[in-house]
């Protein structure tokens, strides 16, 4: 993921899924210049890790049709 749709996650007002190497993510911040940011896994929000932005994946839901 490049750094920019990361701080369009962090600063969005919805929840976007994100995930790092297939495991739900939090984003917490971005390292730029590093080319990193920290974030949590859903299902353990005390667990703040720093990760390469590349490992970073948006992950998109689409709506199933019940017709």
């Amino acid at each position: 993921m490049d750094s920019k749709r990361a701080q369009q996650i962090i600063d969005s007002t919805t929840m976007i899924n994100v995930n790092y190497h297939g495991i739900p993510v939090y984003i917490k911040d971005i390292k730029e210049t590093e080319g990193t940011a920290t974030v949590f896994p859903l299902d353990n929000m005390e667990h703040d890790q720093l990760v390469d932005l590349e490992g970073l994946n948006e992950v998109v839901i689409k709506p199933t049709n019940h017709n």
